[in-house]
């Protein structure tokens, strides 16, 4: 059975941090990252992790880094300068190969709970 199991989530002040980790079982994946649903926002790509190389939306660019070991099959989000917008719940994503684009929500086909990330002002 595949999983993904989120933790690290949290409550934070701006300007703060936080690392988010994303341990899957069951089965390698070629691709793992992240998406956020803000409250009243659709789901948004956010970063994602394949094989050593990262892709991030531009608004996270340079506070945000992905990470990921292989040999224990987890990825890793660390947040720093955190802001209010990015207050969301965090998912976790995984994909099996690769596709049209890194962005599209619909391209992961296994997905972690969900961890909660608030970023008080």
């Amino acid at each position: 059975q595949v999983q993904l199991v989120e933790s690290g989530g949290g409550l934070v002040q701006a300007g703060g941090s936080l690392t988010l980790s994303c341990a899957a079982s069951g089965r390698t994946f070629y691709a793992m990252g992240w998406f956020r649903q803000g409250p009243g926002k659709d789901r948004e790509f956010v970063g994602a992790w394949s094989f050593g190389s990262v892709y991030y939306r531009d608004s996270v660019k340079g506070r945000f880094t992905i990470s990921g070991d292989n040999a224990k099959n987890t990825v890793y989000l660390q947040m720093n300068s955190l802001k209010p917008e990015d207050t969301a719940v965090y998912y976790c994503a995984a994909r099996a190969s690769g596709g049209d684009s890194w962005y599209r929500g619909d391209e992961y086909g296994y997905w972690g709970q969900g961890t909660q990330v608030t970023v008080s002002s």
